[in-house]
């Protein structure tokens, strides 16, 4: 089969300026791989304005799922399904050793070459070290969820959830979603919020048990904090008990203050924890729950785009007017 030698990408230049353009398939060099892509989901985060500016121009999608098509790397053979992280530490500094794998240099420095919405993408050795082999009945819309989900099983083991606790999940967007089904499959009861109340009737069709942020909560062993805001923040103190933990899921905009009382979280004795992206321990767990069937596409409600819509899609998750946009090769997907 004759090599590709063109493909499209979609290449961001603004929040407001997606572009579908003509580039070059990458070559691969000595232990890399080459993937063609067939699903890949645009991150909530992609829609934070100020976070992806930062990075503009680039070719949006960091979370593909697809089959190699080139390999010069022994673990890998053209016909593998794979998901493919977007980072990957060494195993070998400091950081990777107390498992702080986002704090790895090589972590931060690995890319796919170049972005997930693209018809094809190089792997680079570095990253084959957190690259799965998909089972042969799993679909690709499913393992284009790896990586997000990922991030919550992550936030869900830095949290410390434990059978039997109280999660309360702030925002019922996607990623709130995956953390109520996560949370539930860890023998954890889940209460979320949200604004939305098509979201809050979309979460209790799933079990969780949802409410107004007008109705406050209290109580909570566990509290993940989705929104990056100073009031979700505050909502997320309110609502933890006391022992609990909070877990910051989303970043605020640099510059934008925050303060809390210091006693307060002393003499309630409350963690307040970050969590930021995942390593390798949290895409193999999500790969678990997506594998039984806990966290799949159809179950989150997603919604499948060709590659030439991917700027509709990105306004549409922009407007909150879907839940997860995910970019397919498969034609039959679409509706």
């Amino acid at each position: 089969m004759k090599r590709a030698e063109k493909m499209r990408a979609a290449v961001l230049y603004d929040v407001d300026d997606i572009r579908i353009e003509t580039r070059d398939v990458p070559a691969i060099a000595q232990g890399e791989v080459l993937v063609q892509t067939r699903a890949a989901g645009i991150c909530t985060g992609d829609v934070m304005g100020w976070y992806i500016r930062r990075k503009a121009p680039l070719v949006l999608g960091h979370e593909p799922a697809g089959v190699v098509v080139e390999s010069k790397n022994e673990e890998f053979s053209p016909g593998d399904r794979v998901f493919v992280h977007h980072h990957a530490p060494c195993f070998e500094c400091r950081a990777c050793a107390r498992g702080e794998y986002v704090q790895c240099a090589t972590w931060r420095a690995s890319k796919i070459d170049p972005g997930g919405l693209a018809e094809y993408f190089r792997v680079p050795r570095e990253n084959l070290r957190d690259t799965l082999k998909l089972p042969v009945d799993l679909p690709f819309t499913d393992g284009a969820l790896v990586e997000p989900l990922a991030c919550v099983m992550k936030s869900l083991r830095r949290g410390g959830v434990r059978e039997g606790d109280t999660v309360f999940v702030i925002g019922l967007g996607v990623m709130g979603l995956m953390h109520g089904l996560a949370a539930q499959a860890q023998g954890a009861q889940v209460v979320g919020s949200d604004f939305i109340e098509s979201r809050r009737n979309f979460a209790s069709s799933l079990g969780i048990r949802a409410v107004s942020p007008e109705q406050p909560f209290s109580g909570a062993d566990v509290v993940i904090c989705g929104p990056g805001s100073p009031e979700a923040l505050r909502n997320a103190f309110a609502a933890a008990a006391p022992g609990g933990t909070v877990v910051m899921f989303t970043p605020l905009e640099p510059g934008i203050p925050f303060t809390f009382d210091p006693n307060d979280l002393y003499f309630r004795d409350l963690r307040f924890v970050p969590s930021y992206s995942c390593g390798p321990p949290d895409t193999r767990a999500a790969l678990d729950l997506i594998e039984r069937g806990v966290v799949t596409a159809e179950r989150l409600g997603a919604t499948y785009y060709p590659l030439e819509e991917a700027p509709a899609a990105y306004a549409a998750l922009q407007r909150s007017e879907i839940l997860k946009p995910i970019v397919t090769f498969e034609p039959s997907l679409f509706r």
